[in-house]
């Protein structure tokens, strides 16, 4: 993992989710679709992220407080000559941290990350209603290639 003085990108532990909770209901979205209340189908959740080799669910920790969270995943596919490409999801960065450099990190850890793994692609979705995230990636290099879709179960 990443460590520094000030920082540490470490895997997420049981211990952490109710702060990882919090970061993902901290905004106008996640306040529609999270619940902080019941942290059960989290930690089962957890445990199903921590059993499969292909997720690596990772926490920014600050003095001993998490600041920040992000989860990659590995995706072994046919396609692009049966490349792997990797996945980044659920990116969450404390108000606190907010516009200190942290995203950055995050991403960039990501990306070094899906390099090891041989990933020949980097991708991720963003709601279309979060344009400041929009110039974030793209600034880190990402373009905006596609149009997703989904449909809820």
């Amino acid at each position: 993992m990443t460590d520094t003085p000030e920082l540490t990108i470490r895997p997420a532990t049981e211990a952490d989710v109710p702060a990882i909770v919090a970061m993902l209901a901290d905004d106008p979205l996640g306040a529609t679709r999270e619940s902080p209340d019941d942290l059960t189908p989290y930690l089962a959740a957890l445990k199903r992220l921590t059993d499969d080799p292909n997720q690596h669910l990772v926490v920014a920790v600050r003095a001993d407080r998490v600041v920040g969270t992000l989860q990659l995943t590995i995706v072994p596919g046919l396609s692009r000559k049966g490349a792997t490409r990797s996945i980044i999801e659920g990116v969450r960065v404390h108000a606190d941290e907010r516009g200190g450099g942290l995203g950055t990190r995050f991403i960039e850890w990501a990306v070094e990350k899906s390099r090891a793994e041989n990933c020949a692609l980097v991708q991720l979705t963003s709601d279309v209603t979060r344009t400041d995230a929009h110039r974030f990636y793209e600034r880190l290099g990402f373009t905006a290639s596609h149009v997703g879709f989904k449909l809820q179960l």
